[in-house]
């Protein structure tokens, strides 16, 4: 897709060509899980597609779409394969967090520029943020230290969990400037000598969201090509709630396509229960009445999850329209309701299925299992128990919740 055809995505058309991608990435997605193929192809048609740049601002020939359509996208392209679903989480988030930089700094037009520039033509941004060792997912020990050459600084340290980074162009790096100092994101070419992305991510599930281990070592990065992380925390902003509305959207569609393989397999496959047959007089499993009243409980179950989805989506927007402390914590509180339903709802479903599906559904055969594995792996990113605590903190006493990437 072209710049051009890019910049005409709106919230019609965008959710058309994830449902299209969506389609395309159903055909192989067990297959993939089952051998552990990394999504090389997908991830560039994700990309070709121009899904990669939906959030581009207008000022730099984006067509800035608003978090209800990305969220739809992610929805929509995690029902077809939730690694290729997750792939760009930490894309969008990070570039969500450049715009933050480039609204209220002065300096980093060019850098944005720049990175916007080659989202459009197709490239990927992916994270490298947390460690192993350190004593919790925000204690950062990678760092940028003074190189001699004057305004270049050396980037070190060893990240984990970096979803995409084998698939990315570019890495935005967590680390602390010298060994004491503030938060700051260091935005590396993945090509630049001493930067080594190693593929070693072997989770239950999402097998394929190349979410391994990246070293730097004495990575060359000029001054101008890092921001500042704590600007996104330090004024009230929606950049947790965005990267939290999409991890609730991955989860959703999660939930619906292992709804979907339910219902067809139960179709086509399944037997009827000896006892449905004598005494309710059923011809096929589909026809049990204990089978339709649970596939009616999970549909319930999935709707609502998907009611509260896109009812975060339009709380993030409206806090981006007009954005103030109480805006900022209605679209957090919003986002935390909606990721403790898609992660309750898509564990609960992908195990069900099974339930519903009969003994058949555990042949690995069928590897109708990668279901709950991809929601049961990808909902243990944050702890669901503390997005309701926050809940609960509010309800009780209008406690407003933290700010920071996790909620």
């Amino acid at each position: 897709m072209s710049a051009t055809e890019i910049a005409r995505l709106d919230a019609e058309t965008a959710p058309l060509v994830a449902r299209r991608l969506a389609d395309e990435l159903a055909l192989g997605d067990g297959g993939r899980d089952r051998v552990r193929a990394l999504p090389y192809d997908q991830v560039k048609a994700y990309a070709a597609a121009g899904l990669g740049a939906l959030t581009v601002p207008l000022e730099f020939g984006g067509p800035a779409l608003p978090a209800t359509t990305v969220a739809e996208v992610f929805r929509l392209v995690s029902w077809g394969d939730p690694n290729v679903g997750q792939v760009p989480h930490s894309h969008f988030t990070m570039l969500n967090g450049l715009r933050l930089n480039q609204l209220r700094l002065n300096g980093t037009r060019d850098l944005a520029q720049r990175i916007y520039s080659e989202v459009r033509a197709g490239a990927l941004v992916a994270n490298a943020q947390s460690e192993f060792g350190t004593k919790h997912v925000r204690d950062i020990r990678t760092t940028l230290t003074p190189a001699r050459q004057e305004g270049e600084w050396l980037l070190n340290g060893e990240k984990f969990y970096c979803t995409g980074s084998l698939f990315a162009d570019y890495l935005a790096v967590l680390a602390r400037r010298d060994v004491d100092g503030p938060l700051q994101v260091a935005w590396v070419r993945t090509e630049t000598p001493g930067v080594e992305i190693v593929d070693d991510w072997d989770a239950v599930g999402q097998r394929t969201t190349g979410s391994g281990t990246v070293r730097f070592t004495n990575v060359p990065v000029a001054d101008d090509w890092v921001t500042p992380f704590a600007v996104a925390f330090d004024v009230p902003t929606t950049y947790g709630a965005f990267a939290q509305l999409l991890h609730a959207a991955i989860d959703a569609g999660i939930a619906r396509r292992a709804l979907d393989e339910a219902s067809e397999f139960v179709r086509t496959k399944s037997r009827p229960y000896a006892d449905a047959v004598a005494l309710a007089g059923v011809e096929t499993a589909a026809q049990d009445p204990l089978v339709v009243h649970a596939f009616g409980e999970m549909e319930l179950a999935v709707r609502s999850a998907e009611a509260l989805l896109a009812e975060a989506g339009r709380r993030v927007d409206e806090a981006d329209a007009d954005l103030t402390a109480e805006s900022a914590a209605e679209a957090s509180l919003a986002v935390a309701a909606a990721r403790a339903s898609t992660a309750k709802v898509s564990v609960d479903v992908t195990s069900r299925l099974l339930e519903v599906s009969g003994a058949r559904s555990a042949l690995t055969s069928t590897n109708l299992d990668r279901h709950w594995r991809n929601a049961r792996t990808h909902t243990l990113h944050d702890p669901v128990a503390w997005k309701v605590q926050h809940l609960g903190r509010w309800a009780v006493d209008r406690t407003p919740p933290p700010r920071h990437g996790q909620i």
